[in-house]
């Protein structure tokens, strides 16, 4: 990080710029959707809310929906009126001033960065899986050879061309969820029916636990907004990138409900042994007979793996590139490839941090890492969900267009995020998770001691906020 104390801001060079225009709104839907990684969900993290919300499991990812898609209606309003690279950077320091915009993209950054090693984590676990159900007792290499490999694998693909990056994200989203679907046909085909009376007896719900198992349903989503990092690059960003990021939460929250509904249904209505297993999906096929799909399931696993880390490096990689061409971070940030048009500087410093992270936390298994690590990234990602609830009525007022629904919108998407920062810390879960809401704290504190020094040092770096310096 740098600051300068002249009297205007410069913002660094933009000879070469972003690939303006480049994706469409196909491809924008495809960030947002490798970012939220569909695949993953009935794979690993369903099992958190079945435990909770036990049959009702898939009525809380409906309600979850609900609130996920009112919290994009916040970006939404925003997105339509900037267009920038920062995205959440912008939108909350045009709301609120340069100091709490910069905290929102230092927000960001962590979110982005964290479920990205979070899914590097996650990869060798699912390729260990895949060699287990293929009958393959030791392979040749080690399974953290595999993380690295998918490093490399990402950082190629973001450096080169984001329009390939995004394709390629898409591409794999696609042919995982596809495989999900299918298998999921195929064990419903297996019962003869889709009506299951146990999930659909709601006066034998219990409600407390449904709304116990939102945190973790709204986890499943984060990354749905990150389309809106892409704005510099998609065509007709003011239209695409609100619709892609409603259109894909509305999505994935059609395909969580339906998922959750099936998978308890093809258990046998057993949430408790849903609650306890590191494989669920495999676990509802192989009581269907269908156990020979296991493989398949965890070579869709990690297609998504692969598809959510590229997503996430070339989301992160904007922040940086918006927060160092306003000089917020070092101007290096700002830099984009002559050929390629892509951030590169921010791509391979993002990847190193991934790198490092991932060597560091290899003592702790693979598992462990992973759990650590997407719930690092949670934390910076409902704070700034929070702040798009409240930003989005403030800019409506600003400009004269707020009307009663704004304000109600605006209050629902507080209310629920306030709920989940709640539910993720009381109770206050076993250690070493009881002590990574303070880390996350520590890590704001030192943005805000730095982005302090910039204001006080610099002040016109900050005020450079309200210009299109993004180049």
């Amino acid at each position: 990080m740098s600051a300068t104390t002249e009297t205007t801001a410069t913002p660094v060079s933009a000879s070469t710029k972003l690939r303006q225009g480049a994706l469409s709104i196909i491809e924008t839907f495809g960030q947002s959707l490798a970012v939220i990684a569909p695949t993953l969900t009935p794979a690993l993290n369903i099992t958190v809310v079945a435990a909770t919300a036990g049959i009702a499991c898939w009525l809380s990812y409906f309600v979850g929906t609900i609130g996920v898609l009112i919290v994009a209606l916040s970006v939404g309003i925003l997105a339509s009126r900037h267009a920038q690279a920062g995205s959440f950077f912008v939108y909350v320091g045009r709301s609120f001033g340069p100091y709490s915009g910069a905290l929102a993209g230092w927000s960001m950054i962590s979110a982005y960065i964290m479920t990205a090693i979070a899914v590097v984590e996650a990869f060798p676990i699912f390729v260990g899986n895949l060699f287990t159900a293929l009958g393959i007792v030791k392979p040749i290499v080690p399974l953290w050879v595999f993380a690295f490999a998918q490093i490399a694998m990402i950082g190629y693909a973001a450096y080169r061309d984001i329009k390939v990056s995004s394709r390629i994200g898409l591409i794999c989203e696609c042919i995982s969820v596809g495989i999900i679907i299918v298998i999921t046909a195929m064990v419903i085909g297996v019962h003869g029916t889709v009506i299951d009376p146990q999930q659909l007896a709601f006066s034998k719900f219990n409600y407390g636990s449904v709304f116990a198992g939102l945190p973790f349903v709204i986890f499943s989503f984060v990354g749905f907004e990150s389309s809106a990092t892409l704005a510099k690059e998609s065509g007709d960003p003011k239209k695409s990138i609100p619709l892609a990021v409603f259109s894909c939460a509305a999505f994935a929250g059609v395909f969580f409900t339906l998922i959750a509904y099936f998978m308890v249904f093809g258990d046998g209505d057993n949430t408790t042994a849903m609650g306890n297993s590191s494989s669920p999906f495999t676990d509802v096929a192989g009581k269907a007979g269908l156990a020979w799909t296991s493989a398949i399931v965890y070579t869709a696993a990690c297609i998504s793996s692969f598809a959510c880390g590229l997503a996430c490096i070339n989301a992160g990689s904007r922040l940086l590139y918006s927060m160092g061409r306003y000089q917020f971070l070092h101007g290096s940030m700002g830099l984009v490839h002559k050929s390629h048009h892509t951030p590169h500087v921010a791509i391979l410093f993002s990847c190193g941090l991934v790198t490092v992270a991932v060597l560091a936390l290899l003592p702790g298994g693979f598992l462990n890492a992973f759990g650590w690590t997407g719930t690092l990234a949670s934390f910076g990602f409902v704070i700034v969900y929070l702040a798009m609830c409240v930003a989005a009525p403030v800019e409506m007022k600003k400009t004269g267009d707020m009307k009663l629904i704004n304000v109600l919108i605006g209050v629902a998407g507080v209310a629920l995020m306030l709920f989940v920062i709640y539910g993720s810390v009381y109770p206050v879960p076993s250690y070493p998770f009881n002590i990574l809401p303070y880390l996350f704290l520590g890590y704001m504190l030192v943005g805000a001691i730095w982005f302090g020094i910039l204001k006080k040092k610099s002040p016109q770096i900050l005020t450079s906020i309200v210009h299109d310096m993004e180049g």
